[in-house]
């Protein structure tokens, strides 16, 4: 099993391997976008003896986001940890040196070795659910279509405004 710690930023992610018994197995600081995700996931590789994506857990402080959905489409473990849950357990358990991104994902990454069974796994959503997104984005542009046109048609004909549906 590899546990990943995740402290992200605007613009870039702090992240950490660990195995099982917590030793470090890799650190870096990929920037933010398509770039670090195939970054984390080559470093995963290296270290994941036999493909098994399910074997990954990666511990981060949100549940959505594009980064996210690709955690999850990879097929790894995401579990998203409030971060006054990071700060309780850094209390409890100091690290040495101060607060710092890399810190975090130390962190991150015990807290899902230590305490994954009271930390709640971030849902994927179902075919139904993404579908309800996409015809929601789809009527959402339609609306916004049809009131840019009836804009546009107050501005040529101010009469006709109140008839345009």
């Amino acid at each position: 099993m590899l546990l990943v710690g995740d402290d992200w930023a605007e613009e870039h992610h702090d992240v950490e391997l660990q195995d099982e018994t917590g030793r470090r197995l890799g650190k870096a600081k990929p920037p933010e976008g398509i770039a670090a995700v195939t970054r984390l996931h080559t470093m995963i590789g290296e270290h994941l003896a036999d493909d098994d994506a399910t074997q990954v857990v990666v511990g981060i402080e949100t549940d959505r986001g594009p980064w996210v959905r690709a955690l999850i489409a990879a097929g790894y473990q995401v579990y998203a940890i409030n971060p006054l849950q990071v700060a309780r357990y850094r209390e409890r358990r100091p690290i040495s040196g101060g607060k710092s991104d890399t810190a975090g994902a130390h962190t991150l990454a015990n807290m899902i070795r230590a305490d994954r069974h009271q930390l709640r796994p971030v849902a994927g959503d179902s075919d139904q659910s993404e579908a309800v997104k996409v015809i929601t984005r789809a009527d959402l542009g339609t609306d916004q279509a049809h009131a840019a046109a009836a804009q546009r048609a107050a501005g040529i004909l101010p009469g006709c405004v109140g008839r345009i549906r």
